[in-house]
């Protein structure tokens, strides 16, 4: 079973995975200086990495995280189901351990999904 899918796109299994849930509030104090907290939403982030990863993974992986947005199916720890929501991706980061027989390999591969 696929831990995350991207639109029709299986990622590789990541090698660390936290699901983050961001309560979106409105908060002020009145007058007498009680807070007065007014949540809006509850939303997700996903943070992704993956220790190492083949050329051919990081293209799949890095080309389905290239739109705007797109529909991410995951386990949600809430729910205790798969959900699919609407995510945007954040910064991407990448490092490369070495080339062998001319073929690069990738490490520390990073990067956050936020629900729309």
């Amino acid at each position: 079973m696929a831990i995350i899918t991207i639109g029709s796109t299986v990622l590789p299994s990541p090698s660390d995975w936290t699901v983050g849930v961001m309560d979106i509030s409105k908060a002020e104090r009145n007058a007498s200086g009680t807070m007065i907290i007014e949540r809006v939403t509850t939303k997700r982030k996903i943070e992704l990495s993956w220790k190492f990863l083949s050329a051919a993974n990081l293209s799949t992986v890095l080309n389905a995280v290239a739109p705007v947005s797109f529909s991410v199916t995951y386990p949600d720890p809430v729910t205790n189901t798969n959900l699919t929501k609407t995510f945007y991706c954040g910064d991407r980061s990448v490092g490369m351990i070495d080339y062998q027989s001319g073929v690069a390999r990738y490490k520390d591969v990073k990067f956050n999904l936020v629900e729309f």
